[in-house]
């Protein structure tokens, strides 16, 4: 699978989009309603931001921010890295790995046209393993700094 292109495993279908001025309510409202963990930020066709499910808790709810008025700009992750589709899975995963993150937008010219996740390498019981073990992990940290 790492060395299968990045095209044969993208999600087309599940590419979300939405504007800058996007609500942040909207926007996880869109991604609940698609069952995605990111919505790629688009303007006049290009990439300019991503905002993912973590950003909402992190960066909205946690500040005390209002979701119904935030908007995307205000919150997003502006010009993220992204990757061309002929690129490989397994270098996708690296650039996941390096920067600490689990989605990277697919961009073709300049425009998006996917988008790839850590979990499109992982099966669902693997999938769910890793995100208990991660959780495990944050409570044990976060009792044991108190």
């Amino acid at each position: 699978m790492f060395s299968q292109l990045i095209r044969e495993v993208m999600e087309h279908k599940n590419l979300l989009t939405a504007p800058p001025e996007t609500t942040v309510e909207r926007a996880a409202q869109l991604m609940a309603k698609r069952n995605v963990g990111a919505i790629v930020v688009v303007e006049d066709g290009r990439l300019v931001g991503i905002f993912t499910e973590r950003d909402v808790v992190f960066r909205v709810v946690a500040r005390g921010g209002d979701p119904r008025t935030t908007r995307l700009a205000d919150v997003m992750t502006r010009a993220p890295l992204a990757i061309d589709p002929d690129k490989t899975y397994g270098h996708a995963l690296l650039i996941m790995h390096e920067n600490g993150f689990r989605h990277v937008p697919v961009v073709e010219k300049g425009k998006p046209v996917g988008i790839v996740s850590s979990r499109n390498a992982l099966d669902p019981e693997m999938e769910e393993f890793v995100v208990e073990s991660q959780r495990r992990k944050h409570i044990r940290d976060t009792l044991g700094s108190t």
